[in-house]
């Protein structure tokens, strides 16, 4: 009887698991796996994501986005690159040299690369890799005239004034209303001692835009000239830039040691001590 019991009894659960399951394919929903397409088109959306992050200053959202875009899809040089740009900017430079290396690999026909190299290197105040790498990527998009004024300016830090000039002049020549570029010839010249060229230089720049830095420049170039309007000049750069009366940050522009001590000179004269006074202020 016992034997029977147990008998009925394991036919009975069979029975039932049988129709449990018959129940459970009805009841279980079928899960939906994307396929390799798909999952790379979710990686570009993701990538997207975090560079619009990155556009409004969230960098440290961005760079999870830009990692977490790259680990669903590591093939995908955009991807590197926008994951180098957000490592950038929350300082991780080293990180940010891996990954366009990685971007490189994978298509080493993008300038943008070789830009973004160049900047960490900046950074990193390695300062012939910068230039290296900037020249390799303007040989593959020879007409960024920004990428080109940039060299201009790693010639400028590496006080090699004619090559300067040249690029700068390439750079015009592109983009006729280029200021910048304009003003830094006056830079390269005043420490050529080509004091004429200098002020010609500034001058234009002024035309295009009244800018506070070729404003002051032509200021110190005309110190020995006319005093009274590189008074007037510096008064009306500081106000509209106070940032420059401080000597590291015409530094950080560029301004060589001639065109610095001529500065300093000019900001000597007791005409200008209420603005610099009143501009030091400012800045701090």
């Amino acid at each position: 009887m016992k034997k029977h019991f147990i008998k009925l009894l394991f036919f009975t659960l069979i029975s039932i698991h049988i129709v449990d399951t018959q129940n459970l394919k009805a009841l279980v929903p079928l899960y939906y796996f994307p396929d390799i397409k798909q999952l790379k088109q979710e990686a570009l959306s993701i990538g997207q994501q975090a560079y619009q992050l990155l556009y409004f200053g969230q960098n440290k959202d961005s760079l999870n986005f830009a990692k977490l875009a790259v680990k669903i899809n590591d093939q995908n040089e955009k991807l590197w690159i926008i994951l180098a740009e957000a490592q950038i900017a929350n300082k991780l430079y080293e990180e940010g040299l891996f990954s366009l290396n990685n971007a490189q690999k994978i298509n080493s026909e993008i300038p943008e690369i070789y830009f973004a190299k160049s900047t960490i290197y900046l950074k990193q105040s390695k300062i012939k890799k910068a230039r290296v790498s900037l020249q390799s990527g303007i040989k593959i998009m020879p007409d960024n005239f920004n990428a080109i004024f940039q060299l201009g300016n790693i010639y400028l830090m590496e006080k090699n004034y004619e090559k300067a000039l040249k690029e700068f002049d390439k750079a015009i020549k592109i983009k006729k209303d280029f200021w910048q570029a304009i003003n830094n010839k006056g830079l390269a010249y005043f420490e050529l001692n080509n004091i004429s060229l200098s002020l010609m230089s500034f001058k234009k720049a002024i035309s295009i835009e009244e800018n506070a830095e070729p404003l002051l420049a032509l200021a110190a170039c005309l110190r020995t000239q006319d005093i009274n309007e590189a008074i007037f000049l510096a008064k009306k750069a500081l106000e509209k830039e106070p940032n420059y009366v401080d000597h590291n940050y015409r530094k950080e522009q560029l301004w060589g040691e001639k065109l610095q001590k001529s500065t300093e000179k000019l900001f000597e004269n007791t005409e200008l001590k209420k603005s610099i006074l009143l501009a030091k202020t400012k800045i701090n």
